[in-house]
């Protein structure tokens, strides 16, 4: 990995961590849902970098893709189990971290997932598999009393993409992508009280473009000028401006132009939460860029 690279994302690294322990204190009884959101997202920006997506944060039973939307008016409530997940970017070298707040007694939850992601990092190095890690979180998470999502995943990082090899899966898988130095990815276990398994909800406000061809519709061409400055990274509804934005979304989404990205939950009155540090493969371990 050239000098440059390396160091934009440690940097990255650094100011995600910096905001994310800023942030997390945000998050109580009675606070505003949009106030947080909109407070951390401009923490990003003074910092002088970028948000890699629009900042997460899923309440309960939802565990990831939730963010602020025009009008919200939620606020936090006590018992609340509050995931925040932030990506920034330097140039587009993605830090990608996240941590649990709990807002009722739900202390063992929360240290699942932290225990499940210290047990992966120790791990990290060349020729371990991505199969690996997974048993080790998932055993963590089990040994604890919950269960690990076993529908979500960590991820490579690439410049301006924040879905790429190698997956690593939360539970224990055989096989696997084998680590070699220099990759870049985020490991993020998901504990649950719930049944393990997250589907879509009617919730959609993030969105990606993932196809770079022009649009037909005065509407939809005033949609992707409007992300095109984002190089592929998530957006969010509410940075849109102008009329019949919904409607229009949903017919990018429908022409390939778009990939929407629906709250994922799992069932209703179960708890979830998470923990994510993005590490870089060294020759005897790993760099965690965003400790």
């Amino acid at each position: 990995m050239k000098d440059g690279v390396l160091d934009a994302y440690l940097e990255a690294g650094k100011i995600a961590s910096r905001v994310l322990s800023r942030s997390l204190p945000l998050v109580r009884v009675g606070a505003s849902f949009p106030g947080v959101v909109e407070e951390v997202e401009t923490l990003v920006r003074k910092e002088g970098a970028g948000l890699a997506f629009p900042l997460n944060l899923s309440l309960n039973e939802a565990a990831a893709h939730d963010t602020a939307s025009a009008g919200d008016d939620r606020t936090f409530a006590a018992g609340d189990v509050v995931k925040m997940d932030l990506g920034v970017h330097l140039d587009g070298y993605i830090a990608d971290t996240a941590g649990t707040v709990d807002l009722g007694e739900n202390g063992p939850l929360v240290r699942a997932s932290q225990a499940a992601l210290e047990k992966a990092i120790s791990l990290v190095r060349p020729g371990i598999s991505t199969g690996d890690l997974g048993g080790a979180i998932q055993g963590e998470i089990e040994a604890l009393g919950f269960r690990p999502v076993a529908n979500l995943t960590g991820h490579g990082l690439g410049q301006y993409e924040i879905h790429t090899p190698p997956t690593v899966p939360n539970v224990h898988l055989a096989g696997g992508a084998v680590l070699k130095e220099g990759m870049v990815f985020a490991i993020e276990p998901f504990a649950t009280t719930g049944t393990g398994f997250v589907s879509d909800s009617p919730r959609v406000q993030i969105f990606q473009q993932v196809l770079d061809r022009p649009a037909r519709l005065p509407a939809a061409k005033r949609i992707l000028d409007q992300v095109r400055d984002r190089r592929g990274l998530p957006f969010a509804r509410r940075w849109l401006s102008g009329e019949k934005i919904e409607i229009t979304l949903s017919a990018l989404v429908r022409s390939g132009h778009l990939h929407a990205y629906p709250v994922l939950r799992d069932v209703p009155g179960s708890l979830v939460s998470q923990a994510e540090h993005t590490v870089i493969v060294t020759g005897d371990g790993c760099i965690v860029t965003t400790r």
